[in-house]
């Protein structure tokens, strides 16, 4: 088939597509805007109506009439529903219709003012166009059958068909003559894309010979598939190496010989602390002014290797690699030894706090334990030192439940399993160990339980365990007055307080009391005997709980310890 002939054939079947397209659009739009004219005739039709609607209006008899007078369905519906008046049916069948307050239309109007919908009429068993209004009356609703929109659109369809038609046999016409001058400079395009396949870029056509569509077809195709099969391999190199290096955790750093960073990933751009949209290439003097760094880089591009070296660059403890290319230029890669050498750090300090929690009940234990060996030691004395043996054994003791409880939470070997409590009952339960502590300082210690707060979702265990140790907290460091334990609801949860008066944190303090061993007077809590973990243990009961937990003071006039417990999910 000649050139001239196919793009006859394809311009006629694109025409002709086209015309199809349009047939449909317009019937579609004609459709749509018949539909909407018509709703909005019904519309205004429905409102004069429901005006004439009053209480002492027979309602069918009104339907009637207006429905003569408009050639519609109408239809009148009371507030329950209840259909009180239709053109098409008599009173005594007006009682066997449904219900009409589920009809899409008259939930609409009964919400809006207005509804309408197309569907099947259960009623008159055709398909209907509804509108409904609401009015003092109740709704007003008026219909009308969709077979008249049928005729009008099928009217409209023949007609754009014609013209469609007509405009085919216009569209062939002039693509002949379209054809005939297009099929000349298709023959130089061919030979051009033969030259072009065959990698002379540098050919350029003319425009001056004949040719056939299959041949600029085959010379194109090939030079397409060149073309793309090399850009295709060069892109997805690039995107292989671009994805595998941005997904690293490791930061990576590329240079060139002459020491300019050509690429770098996110990572890289995060430990460094530069911004994510710093155009690339920059030089390395852009990069942070770290000694350590810049002797990996000046070593890499020497042509040296460089392993692990540790820098501190911007708050951060950040381990270098480097490694030079063949072609010149190195890559440099970063890892973030932040987070180990912060918990080398807390581990260690963790031991000494142990450490020295543990010596000093240790030293007494054993200097008393020595002076009981000695038989010239009174009675008396001897009762005293067994006592304070006794004491600083269970010191150690609860020092090692709390560091128990403490590291099985922290470890996740504990998980709550929380339910519905009655508050009134778990206090009572959690508060009974502290009452006679409590007596002997003079302290009362109440309770406000909210009436919307009187039910918590918590483990029952641990929130005899966070109330008691917020409650044993509370005893150690006030010596008169009182200790309220209170619950109040918010939104998402109940929150828990234990409110003291005594001597209060300073602000300074406020943020770290929740931390392991931190006390605020190291001196008093070991007097009282305190671990230095309960408030630790509270913070990490809470936290498991999907809770929070905060402190509120004034020095001289007591604090407020606040544990929230959200809401159980529905």
């Amino acid at each position: 088939m000649r050139l001239a002939e196919r793009v006859l054939a394809g311009s006629l079947a694109i025409v002709a597509l086209m015309a199809v397209l349009v047939v449909i659009l317009a019937d579609r739009r004609l459709g749509e805007r018949l539909v909407a004219e018509t709703v909005r005739d019904l519309r205004q039709e429905a409102q004069f109506v429901g005006s004439e609607w009053h209480p002492v209006t027979d309602a069918d008899s009104l339907a009637d009439a207006a429905g003569e007078r408009l050639h519609r369905r109408v239809t009148l519906i009371d507030s329950t529903g209840r259909v009180v008046g239709d053109t098409d049916f008599d009173p005594p069948a007006l009682f066997a219709l449904e219900n009409h307050k589920s009809r899409p239309e008259v939930l609409d109007a009964r919400r809006t003012g207005f509804g309408w919908s197309r569907r099947v009429s259960p009623s008159a068993g055709d398909e209907e166009l509804y509108v409904a209004v609401s009015t003092p009356g109740g709704v007003t609703r008026l219909s009308v059958s969709t077979a008249a929109l049928s005729e009008i659109l099928g009217g409209a369809r023949r007609d754009v068909l014609i013209a469609a038609a007509i405009a085919v046999l216009v569209a062939v016409a002039l693509t002949v003559l379209f054809a005939r001058r297009v099929s000349r400079p298709i023959v130089e395009l061919r030979n051009v894309a033969r030259e072009l396949a065959a990698g002379r870029l540098e050919q350029r056509p003319h425009l001056a010979a004949p040719g056939e569509i299959g041949d600029l077809a085959e010379a194109l195709s090939s030079m397409s598939e060149q073309l793309v099969t090399r850009l295709d391999a060069v892109k997805q190199s690039e995107a292989l190496t671009a994805a595998i290096v941005e997904s690293l955790a490791e930061g990576v750093v590329a240079l060139d010989p002459p020491g300019n960073v050509v690429r770098m990933n996110d990572s890289a751009r995060r430990l460094l602390g530069l911004r994510r949209d710093l155009a690339l290439p920059v030089p390395t003097a852009e990069l942070p002014r770290d000694r350590a760094l810049r002797d990996v880089i000046a070593s890499a591009l020497r042509g040296q290797t460089m392993t692990l070296v540790e820098a501190l660059v911007g708050g951060r403890t950040l381990a270098l690699s480097a490694r030079p290319l063949v072609a010149g230029g190195a890559v440099i890669t970063i890892y973030d030894l932040t987070t180990l050498r912060r918990l080398e750090t807390v581990r260690s300090d963790f031991v000494a706090n142990v450490s020295h929690e543990l010596r000093t009940p240790l030293t007494a234990i054993h200097g008393f334990a020595e002076t009981l060996a000695d038989d010239d030691v009174p009675e008396a004395q001897r009762r005293r030192f067994a006592e304070t043996i006794s004491i600083n054994a269970q010191r150690m003791q609860r020092l090692v439940d709390d560091l128990l409880d403490l590291g099985r939470i922290e470890s996740g070997g504990w998980v709550p399993a929380p339910a519905m409590l009655d508050v009134r009952g778990s206090l009572a339960e959690a508060l009974a160990p502290y009452q006679p502590t409590a007596a002997d300082k003079g302290l009362v210690i109440r309770t406000s339980i909210a009436h919307d707060a009187s039910r918590i979702y918590a483990d029952p265990t641990a929130f005899r365990q966070i109330v008691g140790n917020l409650v044993d907290n509370a005893v150690r460091y006030t010596t008169t007055g009182e200790i309220e334990i209170s619950t109040r609801r918010i939104s998402g949860g109940i929150v828990v307080g234990v409110r003291d008066t005594g001597v209060g944190i300073p602000p300074a303090h406020l943020d770290r009391i929740f931390e392991r061993f931190y006390r605020v007077d190291p001196s008093r809590s070991r007097a009282d005997g305190g671990t230095g973990l309960g408030l630790a243990i509270v913070k990490h009961l809470i936290e498991a709980h999907g809770g929070w937990v905060k402190a509120e003071s004034e020095v001289g006039r007591g604090t407020l310890l606040s544990a929230m417990f959200p809401d159980a999910e529905e």
